[in-house]
């Protein structure tokens, strides 16, 4: 596929490439600014689905780096769970081939609300760490919701950041350092993602490598920022995101 683009699409590329990173690069909803770029220039759903994983792969282990490097990352708890999310990407992507994923965005909208009130309400919530020791039943439960968002992430994917700060949230952490280590999960769940779309020959390189170069710095400024700005910030654009990202695909169901 040529490399020879357009300056005025590879400037679109690169500005929602930063974009979508900054984002997602604290509570995830890249994909809000990704995908509707990738189809705006012309490419199919599934390809832009594909090509974006490829940006957002590269976004989410720059994130990753940058707050393991500020402390804000349990790299040693994070490597332990980072299987869960990654095969269950993996699977995700492939039953992609076997079932509609639209079978899902119900149960997604839900999960999606629940996020948002539960968070809201719960006004201390997260501002302070609280790690404490577990009971094995519910680590179990965290085990198997991380599959299951790893699975949803390679399957479908809106809101993917938010369930996955909302599961570390309930397991004592602050809102930074659940979005340090659930960018950690996401990466792995794109990874996966990645790696079966590019099996199956989906991804556009032209356009995925140009706006993961953007996604690198984009990531960067966006984890440094909130990492200098705190929980609360995090918690504040956390918000604004999940009422954006129901918002938009309540839109799309029942709309559209």
């Amino acid at each position: 596929m040529p490399f020879d683009l357009d300056p005025q699409l590879l400037l679109i590329l690169l500005i929602a490439g930063f974009a979508a990173a900054f984002i997602d690069s604290v509570v995830g909803g890249g994909g809000l600014i990704g995908l509707p770029a990738l189809m705006y220039l012309g490419l199919s759903p599934a390809t832009s689905v594909a090509t974006n994983k490829l940006a957002g792969m590269v976004g989410s282990l720059t994130s990753t780096i940058t707050f393991y490097r500020s402390g804000k990352l349990d790299i040693k708890a994070g490597l332990q769970y980072f299987p869960l999310t990654f095969f269950g990407g993996l699977l995700g992507a492939f039953s992609v081939h076997l079932m509609n994923p639209e079978l899902l965005k119900p149960l997604m909208l839900i999960m999606l609300a629940l996020v948002l009130v539960y968070t809201i309400f719960k006004k201390d919530w997260g501002t302070m760490e609280k790690i404490a020791q577990h009971s094995k039943q519910k680590m179990f439960t965290f085990v198997i919701i991380l599959f299951l968002i790893g699975y949803y992430d390679g399957f479908l994917g809106p809101g993917t950041g938010s369930f996955l700060i909302f599961a570390f949230l309930t397991m004592g952490h602050d809102f930074l350092k659940a979005a340090g280590n659930a960018k950690l999960m996401n990466f792995g769940s794109n990874l996966a993602a990645l790696f079966m779309f590019a099996f199956l020959g989906q991804i556009n390189y032209a356009y995925g490598i140009p706006m993961a170069i953007a996604q690198v710095f984009g990531a960067i400024v966006g984890s440094r920022f909130a990492i200098r700005q705190g929980s609360g910030y995090v918690r504040v654009l956390f918000i604004i995101v999940t009422v954006v990202l129901l918002a938009k695909n309540t839109y799309d169901y029942f709309f559209k």
